[in-house]
């Protein structure tokens, strides 16, 4: 029988207007000290970003405070376990932008969701162009079979792959997906905004199509990577256990070639020197 895995883990992202974010922070941050919680949550005007991790109690006293704000109360969130804490501090910030994309969109303009149980369905048609919005050492972890992967740096150089690539004819359906959905809520409306009639979202992303779809079912081929000390979850959302992270530039490296040659730069640092580092998103 498997050991228990006494760490609950919380994905969760909700978008929404929220008022005097500065005048949250300092509660949310000691609520999650005193039910021993740990990880971040991003505060923005546009919404709520984060990853929290602690004992299951605690966990759930944290999400069931932040619910109780008026704009949040249909809040949800995606959970994993994993036998430690892959958080060191309790943080929550102040940011602009949930995740900042470079371009103004309007988030009810989001592509339409798919649930995960139809998803396969959808990107195995051949006319669908389905394009990973994740970043360049996100993908080489695991992706979808067929996706496009545009190769990013950031977030913020996705529109112009996007300007470049996308087929010319509108009426393709494009299909995108990130790591929890928040992603796909921004590149989504930015590509209905271009003119795109046929645009899809995976609901829930990655982490929700690995929950819900059996691993004989799945086209997705790899691990997940994600923005905490696991590195990577594979297919049963348990930690992957075979990537360490790049001292130098963030990005996942295999650990075994790490612990060999630990004083090469990874295959991230060797294109660009100075390689933007990880920063927490679903």
């Amino acid at each position: 029988m498997d050991a228990p895995q006494p760490v609950t883990i919380a994905t969760l992202y909700h978008l929404v207007p929220l008022a005097e974010c500065a005048a949250l922070q300092a509660p949310w941050k000691a609520h999650m000290v005193a039910h021993g919680v740990l990880g971040t949550l991003l505060v923005t005007p546009e919404g709520l970003n984060g990853t929290i991790a602690g004992a299951a109690a605690g966990v759930q006293a944290v999400l069931n405070h932040l619910k109780s704000h008026p704009q949040l109360a249909e809040l949800t969130w995606k959970t994993s376990f994993a036998a430690t804490n892959p958080f060191a501090r309790a943080k929550v910030k102040l940011k602009r932008e949930v995740i900042p994309l470079g371009h103004p969109v309007q988030p009810h303009m989001a592509g339409q969701y798919v649930k995960p149980e139809h998803w396969n369905a959808l990107i195995s048609q051949p006319d669908v162009f389905v394009v990973d919005t994740r970043n360049a050492y996100e993908i080489p972890l695991g992706q979808f079979v067929g996706a496009h992967n545009p190769h990013t740096r950031t977030f913020r150089d996705l529109p112009a792959w996007l300007n470049d690539n996308l087929p010319e004819d509108r009426t393709t359906p494009v299909a995108m997906y990130c790591t929890g959905g928040i992603r796909c809520e921004k590149s989504t409306a930015y590509v209905r905004a271009l003119g795109y009639a046929n645009v899809y979202h995976l609901q829930g992303g990655i982490l929700q199509y690995l929950e819900d779809v059996p691993a004989h079912q799945s086209l997705w081929e790899g691990d997940c990577y994600v923005f905490d000390d696991r590195v990577a979850v594979n297919h049963q959302l348990q930690p992957a256990g075979t990537y360490s992270i790049c001292t130098h530039c963030g990005g996942p490296v295999n650990a075994a070639d790490w612990r060999r040659n630990s004083q090469a730069p990874c295959p991230h640092c060797r294109p660009t020197k100075g390689a933007a580092a990880p920063t927490a998103s679903v």
